[in-house]
């Protein structure tokens, strides 16, 4: 059984190739559709699965389109592993989309907007008062 330290080496090797292979050796167009980035690779404690998380960015048909390229190219991108990566098994790859980006950008909106709407409606002000009258009550 592969050591962490040694599952952690292989995932970040296939993250590295599979980059390079979106980048110039994948051909299917609809792969090019939108923007893609590999945010993360697990490999299974065996290494015979990779699960590739991938952040696509542009519209929602562009997105399931390059998911659907992705998915056709598998057969590509495990070969081409075997090739690059020196295993003794390839392991089996698995496209999976990562939402995380754009929900960490809807998350810093709502901050923002929750920010804005306090200092608008004197929020801050309020909290202010009351931790100075916390602050008053406790050196009495």
């Amino acid at each position: 059984m592969p050591t962490d330290r040694r599952v952690a080496r292989v995932a970040e090797q296939v993250k590295r190739e599979v980059s390079q292979m979106l980048m110039s050796g994948i051909k299917d167009e609809r792969v090019g559709t939108g923007m893609i980035s590999v945010t993360d690779v697990r490999v299974s404690g065996d290494l015979q699965h990779a699960k590739i998380f991938v952040s696509i960015y542009g519209s929602d048909e562009a997105r399931s389109e390059t998911m659907a390229g992705l998915a056709s190219a598998t057969g590509y991108v495990r070969r081409e592993l075997g090739k690059r990566v020196r295993l003794r098994r390839t392991p089996e790859v698995i496209f999976v989309e990562d939402r995380s980006l754009e929900r960490g950008t809807e998350m810093v909106g709502l901050i923002n907007r929750l920010t804005d709407e306090r200092k608008s409606s004197g929020v801050e002000d309020w909290l202010e008062a009351e931790a100075a009258a916390e602050r008053v009550a406790e050196s009495d």
